[in-house]
């Protein structure tokens, strides 16, 4: 991991409004390329984060509980 301390937890408030942010992308890539978009938002957030570790550490806790 990087030795940069990460920024700060999003408030409930951000989060909300990222969740909204998500599901009208989504809605607007529509079934057939919703995997293709959200591969892509990965890829632009994992290179935002650089930290492959972290991005590894998301990526597991994402999965958990699916």
């Amino acid at each position: 991991m990087n030795t940069h301390t990460p920024p700060a937890e999003l408030p409930i408030e951000g989060l909300e409004t990222v969740y909204d942010t998500l599901a009208q992308a989504i809605d607007q890539a529509g079934p057939e390329k919703t995997a293709l978009f959200l591969v892509k938002l990965a890829l632009l957030n994992a290179n935002a984060l650089a930290d492959a570790a972290l991005f590894q550490h998301h990526v597991r806790s994402a999965l958990q509980d699916l």
